[in-house]
């Protein structure tokens, strides 16, 4: 059943028993690192005021911020996303939640919902969620976190993106997501599907031409780093995944060219920005 599908029947449910329905909210969960101040730090205010304009009540939003240097598994990881999620449900009784995931935060997500014995708080969180919107997600790892765990050049110059030998990016080693997505992990090929959508937003090339306007839209320097990394990867990435990586688990909602803004790339860092109408896209799906 496409996306388009599943959202028209949620539609009539929400028509019939708009009464009993409760609270649509979104929740926006960020990818590899440390943060505590992810509104401003890796998402930007006007990205999250932009997307949450969809909502029925614009107050029901939450931006996470918890420690993903860390396993998925781990209680600064996944238990600290669960606790933020279900602190935000009950305080807001929300009853339909979006989950907006970018990058590694796909993995932490996904993590939740393929192991709802794990914490007394996934079967709520499981329950409450309309599906995933995941970003550029890292579902089958990326070579570069390969190459940043064997130490070579690309330690250096990936530091800003995805940090350096932590758990996080040893985790996100190809063998790695290889090992978890066959036994911990449901929703990718020859495994049980997930018990909510997961949808992926592909980024499929990087703009970094300095005289191409796309190219600087969440800042000239990271697109021409993303540039550079690409050179690593399969043509098709975003300068840090590969485009197999990002629809790996879960359904295809559409690769960048088909729907942003004159059909331009969202590299990976962009698909985090209010970047060729991206934010529009999101918005308009809540």
């Amino acid at each position: 059943m496409s996306k388009l599908v599943k959202a028209l029947c949620l539609l009539v449910l929400m028509t019939t028993f708009g009464s009993v329905w409760g609270a649509t909210g979104v929740a926006f969960v960020h990818g590899t690192g440390k943060q505590t101040n992810a509104l401003n730090d890796y998402w930007t205010t006007s990205m999250v005021n932009s997307v949450r304009q969809g909502l029925p009540n614009q107050n029901n939003f939450v931006v996470i911020n918890c420690d993903f240097e860390q396993y998925m598994w781990d209680s600064q990881a996944a238990g600290c996303l669960a606790g933020q999620l279900h602190t935000f449900i009950n305080q807001r009784g929300i009853t339909d939640l979006v989950v907006l995931t970018h990058s590694n935060g796909g993995n932490v997500m996904r993590w939740i919902m393929s192991n709802p014995t794990w914490d007394s708080r996934y079967p709520l969180i499981i329950e409450r969620t309309r599906w995933v919107n995941a970003l550029a997600p890292s579902s089958l790892g990326t070579p570069l976190a390969d190459a940043v765990m064997a130490g070579n050049v690309f330690e250096a110059s990936l530091g800003w993106l995805l940090g350096y030998q932590n758990d996080a990016v040893r985790m996100q080693q190809t063998s790695w997501m290889q090992h978890y997505n066959s036994t911990w992990l449901l929703g990718t090929a020859g495994r049980p599907g997930l018990p909510r959508g997961f949808w992926n937003v592909v980024g499929t090339d990087v703009h970094a031409a300095v005289w191409n306007t796309a190219s600087y839209c969440g800042g000239y320097q990271f697109q021409v780093g993303l540039a550079v990394t690409q050179w690593w990867l399969n043509s098709c990435s975003d300068g840090f995944l590969e485009c197999s990586s990002q629809n790996g688990a879960g359904f295809l909602w559409f690769n960048d060219v088909q729907r942003t803004n004159r059909g331009r790339y969202l590299s990976h860092h962009q698909s985090r920005r209010q970047c060729h109408n991206l934010d529009i896209i999101l918005r308009n799906d809540l």
